[in-house]
């Protein structure tokens, strides 16, 4: 008798074990990023079933990891779940509790300081973001799974043109009738067999002028020697440094702009943790550093201010905080490979942050420009107060029926079936550094070109060909050439395609269509209804 018993339960476990592997929804978003959460939340809003699935441990992608301030050059355009996300950072920032390390203060975001009729707010903390971000899905009632990530082998399973269900390196499997992925890697549509690029392409394949290997002009006053042993090739190139611009201008090439951790520092002392040397610190990687300065440089990060003395810590210049040249493996990477590639990052900027305070060959003149930063004690607590996430700017971009290019961006080319704006400029950091043909250290595949005006985003560049892949929709790693995704890429654009992308989703469930059949006239009804700013005033 207590065999059977025993025997009975050891089946009712097994069968309560794998019954609880598979789950089934009408959406399935994988990548808890802004973008992701805010798919999760609209779905939950049209009445879809819905699950939010993040690989890492905390949700929010780049919004609640250090890029606190906002990048968007017209936050009028931004509306929506968005909008609703900005005011309620406005609305946390009211309460004079929320400032216990300075008086409440109006703080200027990169449009300025904004009209009092405007209820918004564009700069926060990271751990602001992250509580926002959890209490709009808990109020949506999403669930959600951390720590579970996608199995890049073999997780995807399709039947015809669709996607069946996905599988997780748990052993978990998630069904449904649309999939999101919110990923910044689109490791989701790689996985589905989606045509996609890593890379630049060149100018002549869209004829557009901006893409491809694009050697910047150097400031006339820069003039750092990229050989270990000053003026002597022989002795090998600097760390990092390339012999040439790997071709010319314009050609294609696989170059990745650079990846960076966005810091949050303050000047706090009773909230900030001072950076110690790293334990495996390598001198010669701060080399190109050392002969900045000798070439008069002196600015190596910029900071833009946030609520309680703290500082969103950017790149900038032509040695910084993005560190240059090694974001090229990431996207083909596995989940090993891309936890070395961002320690290795990590690496580099906390010894170029002591090496900037501490370091011998460091004027005194700069020290004291950056002796007062610390990383914030009371952010990323569960990370030494480190970023959770790398800032992945560009990875995998679809190749769909529809490519925004350079042409979209200048608005040179009519979009009739957008689902969002693209509010910044074209901007894509440095690839890699070379050597010039004056013998000296120099940036290759930095961009910035401001647009007259904000333009539409297609719909057509969130799904896939339809021949690929029919229940899919990719609101960030969408379809666009290396030029027309540079204004793209930026949290508020991410946030807003991913309710647009969502509300596809529903409609398309509702009407048992493709992704790719859903008539825009009924999705650009329901986003307007929606709040979605889609056309610029």
């Amino acid at each position: 008798m207590k065999k059977l018993i025993l025997f009975l339960s050891v089946v009712a476990f097994f069968s309560q074990a794998i019954s609880s592997q598979v789950q089934e929804y009408d959406i399935v978003v994988y990548g808890g990023t802004s973008a992701g959460i805010m798919a999760a939340v609209q779905s939950s809003r049209l009445n879809k079933s819905v699950i939010l699935i993040h690989p890492g441990e905390h949700i929010g992608g780049m919004t609640s990891s250090g890029l606190s301030c906002a990048d968007t050059d017209q936050h009028t355009l931004i509306g929506g779940v968005t909008r609703e996300f900005f005011a309620n950072v406005r609305r946390y920032y009211q309460n004079d509790a929320a400032w216990p390390f300075e008086a409440k203060r109006p703080i200027k975001d990169r449009n300025g300081k904004l009209k009092s009729d405007v209820k918004t707010m564009w700069v926060f903390e990271p751990r602001v973001a992250e509580g926002i971000f959890k209490a709009m899905i808990k109020t949506a009632k999403v669930p959600v799974v951390l720590n579970e990530r996608l199995d890049l082998a073999n997780g995807v399973e399709k039947e015809g043109k669709e996607i069946l269900q996905i599988h997780m390196e748990s052993g978990n499997i998630y069904k449904a009738r649309v999939f999101i992925d919110a990923t910044y890697e689109g490791d989701l549509m790689a996985g589905a067999g989606v045509s996609y690029t890593v890379g630049r392409e060149s100018n002549a394949l869209y004829g557009e002028t901006l893409n491809g290997i694009r050697p910047v002009i150097a400031d006339s006053h820069v003039h750092i020697d990229p050989y270990v042993i000053k003026g002597d090739p022989e002795s090998g190139f600097l760390p990092r440094v390339y012999p040439n611009a790997g071709g010319s201008d314009g050609e294609a090439d696989q170059g990745v702009q650079a990846y960076t951790y966005r810091l949050c520092l303050t000047d706090v002392p009773e909230n900030r943790v001072m950076i110690e040397k790293p334990i495996d610190y390598d001198e010669s990687e701060y080399e190109i550093l050392f002969r900045a300065v000798e070439s008069r440089v002196h600015r190596f990060f910029k900071t833009c201010p946030l609520p309680n003395r703290k500082a969103d810590c950017n790149n900038t210049g032509i040695v910084s905080i993005d560190y240059i040249g090694k974001s090229w493996e990431w996207t083909e990477a596995d989940h090993a490979k891309r936890q070395e590639i961002a320690y290795a990052h990590q690496k580099w900027q906390r010894g170029l942050l002591w090496t900037l305070q501490n370091h011998p060959r460091i004027p005194p003149s700069i020290k004291k420009i950056y002796a007062p930063w610390g990383l914030a004690k009371d952010e990323f607590i569960k990370n030494n107060h480190w970023p959770y996430e790398l800032y992945v700017r560009e990875a995998r971009r679809m190749v769909s029926s529809t490519i925004i290019t350079e042409h979209t961006a200048l608005g040179k080319k009519e979009v009739k079936d957008g689902v969002g704006l693209a509010t910044y400029a074209i901007d894509s950091h440095n690839a890699k550094y070379y050597v010039n043909s004056k013998q000296e250290v120099a940036l290759e595949g930095g961009i910035y070109v401001k647009i007259s005006d904000s333009f539409p985003i297609s719909y057509g560049a969130l799904v896939p060909k339809k021949g690929e892949c029919q229940n899919l929709i990719v609101p960030v790693c969408l379809s666009a050439t290396h030029v027309g995704y540079a204004p793209i890429r930026m949290e508020p654009t991410f946030m807003v395609l991913g309710q647009s992308a969502a509300t596809a989703a529903a409609l398309s469930i509702d009407l048992a269509l493709s992704v790719q059949d859903l008539p825009y006239a009924l999705l650009k009804s329901q986003l307007l209804r929606d709040g979605q700013v889609l056309e610029v005033p």
